[in-house]
């Protein structure tokens, strides 16, 4: 068996997240200590970049206040403006379905890749099956065990995975979801090499938190993984493919970094809620920490 196949059953599409059970649900609920709510999203619009491949998020207007000075009906004095948006779906921060990533002839869980087609989108493991689950966060900031954001390139592996816990006794349990700070958006955000040379995780930092039984992984960056010379993106496949467990892109960590630092903590509770959208390869997703 490959990784996680079959472990939910033959027809499973939600892969990972199926870790996330009521009992999970309720752990998390007790890290609950102020109710703050923290957004980890970042902003998306008509100027949030994309890479070289992807085309930027559009904006059209289907009605505002310009039909009204040229002679729009506003009966009763009502008026109202109303939008069109178009974008990737690894846009901004977002979540990959596990569609979205395979090696050979078969998606997670042995689901045929011939399910995923132009005409009719991913027929297998789309976004509408991206479960929404609450569960406990667990932060990895290696911008506060090394002193700054990582330089282009850096590997993250399983040791620097566990040190960069701050929580004494905290390592990732079944049902978690584990978000990695790089620093990465908060040193590149808003320049051109934003989508190269990435830090980010290795595949044996992948492989040893699906050992964990892990149902999220996030990062602050493009890919979560890190980027190199070699082609391919082997966390993907190994947390994705093999596992089932979906991957959050472009988190923005740096505030929920500095606000559980002054108690010393590295966990949360987390909401994840993406988009179903039906037939697609991800989803726009805003994962909001309560604290």
């Amino acid at each position: 068996m490959i990784g996680n196949w079959g472990r939910w059953g033959e027809q499973d599409q939600a892969g990972a997240l199926n870790l996330v059970t009521p009992e999970v649900t309720r752990r998390a609920a007790g890290l609950v200590r102020s109710g703050r709510t923290l957004s980890l999203a970042q902003p998306l619009g008509p100027h949030t970049p994309s890479p070289g491949h992807r085309s930027g998020p559009l904006r059209f207007m289907n009605r505002d206040a310009g039909d009204y000075a040229l002679g729009a009906r506003a009966p009763g004095g009502f008026k109202f403006a109303e939008d069109t948006v178009q974008f990737s779906t690894h846009s901004g921060t977002h979540v990959d379905a596990l569609s979205h990533a395979w090696s050979g002839e078969h998606l997670y869980n042995g689901h045929p890749d011939s399910s995923t087609r132009t005409t009719r989108g991913a027929q297998r493991c789309g976004a509408e099956h991206l479960t929404p689950v609450v569960t406990r966060g667990v932060l990895v900031d290696m911008v506060a065990v090394t002193g700054g954001p990582l330089p282009p390139r850096t590997p993250v592996d399983a040791a620097d995975l566990e040190r960069g816990i701050a929580e004494a006794g905290v390592a990732p349990e079944p049902g978690d979801a584990v978000l990695v700070r790089t620093g990465w958006w908060e040193s590149h955000g808003t320049a051109a090499d934003y989508f190269a040379d990435e830090p980010g995780i290795t595949a044996e930092a992948a492989n040893w938190l699906a050992a964990r039984d892990v149902a999220l992984v996030g990062a602050d960056n493009y890919a979560v993984e890190r980027q190199t010379s070699e082609p391919g993106f082997p966390a993907h496949l190994v947390l994705l493919h093999q596992h089932g467990v979906p991957l959050i892109e472009n988190l923005n960590l740096a505030v929920l970094a500095r606000t559980l630092a002054e108690d010393a903590r590295s966990t949360f509770l987390l909401l994840f809620a993406p988009l179903p959208l039906v037939g697609s390869t991800g989803s726009p997703v805003t994962p909001v920490a309560v604290l």
